[in-house]
């Protein structure tokens, strides 16, 4: 199976729909939408939590009923604003109405009922700066392990136009704490300008599984286990938005041993 899903008409607004099933893993979903003004998704996952990330555009998010109004900001992930999000438990009704052109995330893993729907404010998240020279690369951890959730991991990444990220390779597929924990992986891309594209390679120590990919605009790259850079060529800037989960909401992640050096100079 392919790791790289590119995108295409499913259902309605959905473009891009990653199940556990589809992706031959346990814990990881994931879809994207794009939505018309006044187009309403409505939508309701019994067995998992989600957190709804407006990636652009102003909507309003009813979950049972609950109301979330007019929220969003940005009017593309290249604007220099962190998103506005929506935590929901698993089995609720969430109804999404487009108050403009709308661009939404929906990420899914398994959730147990222990927190209440929420909204995840931009000056709530945490953004910070990795690496350093051409490695450099700009987070905004939207839903990170110290904010309250069963399950899910979520974070943006924006990366400049000529650099590389998730740099040095790292991995997190091994059960094995505190050296590293086992997390499933989606990588939802934008490029900007959109014609562009961006590398990703998937690897493993034994190379059983060694795909190096051509990533355009709104592909989906799965990481199972291994290692995952990207490398972003000059002219275009790179954006993704990772999704992990597994039997443990830790990441921890292990460096590839012969890249490590770089962080040690």
């Amino acid at each position: 199976m392919s790791l790289l899903s590119r995108p295409k008409h499913i259902k309605d607004s959905c473009y891009q729909k990653i199940t556990p099933k589809s992706a031959n893993w346990d814990y990881v979903g994931f879809e994207a939408h794009d939505l018309n003004e006044m187009e309403i998704l409505d939508w309701k996952d019994q067995k998992n939590e989600s957190c709804l990330v407006i990636l652009s555009g102003l909507a309003n998010i009813i979950v049972d009923d609950e109301e979330f109004l007019n929220i969003g900001e940005r009017m593309s992930v290249f604007d220099d604003l962190n998103p506005h999000a929506i935590y929901v438990p698993n089995n609720k009704q969430i109804k999404v109405t487009a108050l403009t052109k709308l661009e939404l995330a929906i990420a899914v893993a398994p959730g147990f009922g222990n927190f209440p729907a929420r909204h995840i404010k931009p000056d709530d998240m945490d953004s910070e700066v990795r690496g350093e020279g051409s490695n450099t690369r700009f987070i905004c951890n939207i839903l990170p392990e110290k904010e309250k959730a069963d399950s899910l991991l979520v974070v943006e990444v924006k990366t400049p136009s000529g650099n590389w990220s998730s740099y040095p390779p790292h991995k997190h597929d091994s059960d094995n704490i505190p050296v590293e924990t086992y997390l499933e992986e989606t990588y939802y891309h934008r490029i900007n300008p959109p014609q562009g594209f961006a590398f990703q390679r998937v690897y493993t120590d034994d190379l059983s599984i060694d795909e190096t990919m051509a990533v355009e605009d709104k592909c989906v790259v799965l990481v199972p286990k291994g290692y995952h850079p990207v490398g972003v060529p000059h002219g275009y800037d790179s954006y993704y938005l990772n999704v992990m989960a597994g039997p443990k909401r830790q990441w921890i992640f292990k460096n590839h041993p012969d890249h490590e050096w770089m962080l040690n100079k």
